[in-house]
């Protein structure tokens, strides 16, 4: 069991590794992007947001899910759940928040229903 308990540490830190990477690589894209790739937007200010938002969101998935492997599998007490609700919850609030800001309706929302372009500030 305590081999079992190891790997599954193991798998966790590896996708919260993985969350961290996909959140810096899409920083750097988002930058490269920005700096060299301008013609392709009318506005590279809110391309730029967006490309941003696209990586932590991607990236905000995985560190969840790494957070539900170590903390359900790895040491289930009371205190570690409660934890992990807190966490989710507050991941998932800007996950919601982030994918607002992306696509300019609620997730719940159909494609036709929100708007086509909000402001991004």
């Amino acid at each position: 069991m305590e081999l079992f308990r190891n790997v599954v540490e193991i798998v966790g830190l590896v996708i919260d590794g993985a969350g961290v990477v996909v959140i810096v690589v899409g920083i750097l894209i988002a930058a490269f992007r920005f700096l060299f790739d301008r013609q392709r937007s009318n506005d590279p200010y809110r391309q730029l947001r967006q490309d941003l938002g696209r990586g932590i969101l991607l990236g905000l998935e995985l560190l969840v899910a790494a957070d539900i492997i170590r903390t359900v599998v790895v040491d289930p007490t009371l205190e570690n759940v409660l934890a992990l609700g807190l966490i989710v919850i507050i991941r998932t609030f800007l996950s919601i928040a982030l994918q607002v800001e992306l696509e300019g309706r609620w997730p719940w929302q159909n494609v036709e229903s929100g708007c086509a372009d909000v402001d991004a500030g």
